[in-house]
């Protein structure tokens, strides 16, 4: 198949014809989710009735939802205990693994030394043997000579006690490319397979890739665990492999809004694990470097290279591409800024980054249409999932929180009359009561989630720990449907947007 459609990064990169279905395609997720919210004000003006009736269904529909979600998030909670407690190297006793090299790809731009420091050592104190693990620590040109200093300082510290530890600096103004992580590890990992694989005759099905963003500090035994997965799985060099990402490095320092925000976005990878079939990579995610290579490393005109890059391979593969949910985690930095307000401003924009993803919808839609060896099933079935998923990201929390009254506002004196009107915000209480009975649950398993407590913390923290999760009705629609929202609005107003770094700040 001709990969001239597969490094698209928006309706520009087309000609003709094309151009014009793909610029379609990237309307479409925002006007289903206006054609949604319009909807809802105009049923509740002009016929309240049938608006009440549909709030309340629509109420029905999230509870139901909230308990399917719940029992995958327990489900996967048990898990992931379970993984943890495993002796991976045990089970690897029985597989032939010699061969095996693990390669990580660390890309930063400006961050402190301290935690390019911090990524580094998690992985020296992994249970891997370290003669079999490539270190690439790939830094941004544009970052100016303090990343340079950075990267040179961790490269003298922790030269020789890897098989190869390589640093990359990634030149700025390359041609077909946008500034951000995809750019940066791709040019990376192409200088690996140049400066180590090639030079040593390392064969790339040999090679695991694993990509973590420069906060990620691995479980001691992720790369054991990854290794089994990848050995054990039906098509190893057609499975990219994903962890649970835990927000846990930060999290005791972290204000309660940041906690609430981060641990829900491990609460929902922790679903989509119970849910391969809807599962795509995310954030720091791996696989091998054979099926990297060949469909050309990462996408670098685009912001949503984790997501991207598993869509970039099921098209090359024709559907024959998997996400193999490894359910063992990988601990990154909450968000956390010097004041509460810088706090909350990056988690709308971290949050608007990541509902950026919605330019895989076009991309897939396209691809379906470009690809005829894909069976129609299987793109129908993906196809909905993906619009599916994120006209609920940025509509369902604006209607159960903040448009379930509108018929009553709207709806005129007419219909404030009726027995209906009286009853529809008993029922849509009484309703999200059930719904939120949910968050026992996650506020419990967030406390297992929990790190040691720092000395300096005293116990009675655990109960503010516990007690955020009231924060959720607040949380979830301005920094979950909000962002996505704005995200799409975006997309289909054509005001595309550039990849941007998380700022990572720590106390001291």
């Amino acid at each position: 198949m001709a990969l001239n459609y597969l490094k698209i990064g928006k309706a520009g990169d087309l000609e003709g014809k094309d151009k014009v279905i793909y610029r379609i395609l990237e309307m479409i997720p925002g006007l289903l989710s206006w054609g949604t919210l319009g909807g809802v004000f105009l049923l509740s003006w002009l016929v309240p009735v049938w608006a009440a009736f549909f709030i309340i269904v629509f109420d029905l529909y999230w509870l139901v939802k909230t308990v399917y979600l719940s029992v995958h998030l327990r489900a996967n909670w048990k898990r992931m205990r379970h993984y943890l407690k495993i002796d991976w190297g045990e089970r690897l006793k029985n597989l032939k693994y010699d061969n095996i090299l693990q390669m990580v790809i660390l890309p930063f731009y400006k961050e402190d030394f301290e935690i390019v420091d911090t990524g580094v050592k998690s992985l020296l104190n992994a249970e891997w043997d370290k003669n079999k693990m490539i270190i690439v620590l790939a830094y941004e040109e544009r970052a100016g000579g303090e990343a340079e200093k950075t990267a040179k300082k961790v490269l003298e510290k922790y030269d020789g006690r890897f098989a190869r530890f390589l640093i990359v600096k990634h030149p700025e103004g390359l041609t077909g490319e946008i500034q951000g992580k995809g750019s940066n590890i791709s040019y990376a990992a192409e200088e690996a397979r140049k400066q180590i694989l090639d030079a040593d005759g390392i064969k790339y099905e040999d090679v695991l890739v694993s990509a973590f963003d420069i906060d990620t500090r691995a479980y001691p035994q992720y790369f054991l665990c990854l290794t089994w997965h990848f050995l054990t799985c039906e098509k190893p060099y057609r499975s990219s492999f994903q962890p649970i990402p835990v927000y846990n490095n930060n999290i005791w320092d972290a204000p309660a809004l940041s906690r609430v925000v981060a641990t829900s976005g491990t609460f929902w990878q922790m679903i989509q694990q119970e849910r391969p079939e809807r599962l795509a990579t995310f954030s720091s995610h791996s696989m091998s470097f054979k099926a990297l290579f060949e469909v050309g490393y990462w996408q670098r005109n685009i912001v949503s290279e984790d997501s991207r890059i598993f869509w970039n391979l099921f098209l090359y593969f024709n559907g024959d591409y998997h996400v193999v949910p490894i359910s063992y985690p990988v601990s990154m930095d909450a968000n956390l800024a010097p004041s509460f307000w810088g706090t909350a401003k990056n988690i709308y924009k971290q949050q608007r980054r990541w509902g950026w993803g919605v330019e895989n919808a076009p991309y897939l839609l396209f691809g379906f249409l470009k690809n005829k060896k894909i069976s129609i099933k299987k793109k129908v079935r993906l196809a909905f999932a993906q619009i599916e998923g994120f006209w609920s990201l940025s509509t369902n929390p604006l209607i159960i929180f903040l448009l379930g009254w509108l018929p009553l506002l709207l709806g005129g004196q007419e219909f404030n009359t009726t027995l209906l009107s009286y009853n529809l915000p008993r029922v849509t209480r009484d309703l999200m009561t059930l719904a939120m009975l949910g968050l026992v649950m996650s506020a419990i398993i967030s406390t297992k989630l929990l790190p040691p407590r720092p000395k300096e913390k005293k116990r009675f923290k655990y109960l503010f720990m516990f007690l955020q999760w009231v924060l959720i009705p607040l949380t979830i629609p301005i920094f979950g449907a909000l962002p996505g929202l704005d995200a799409q609005t975006r997309l289909m107003l054509k005001k595309y947007l550039g990849f941007w770094v998380t700022p990572k700040h720590r106390k001291k």
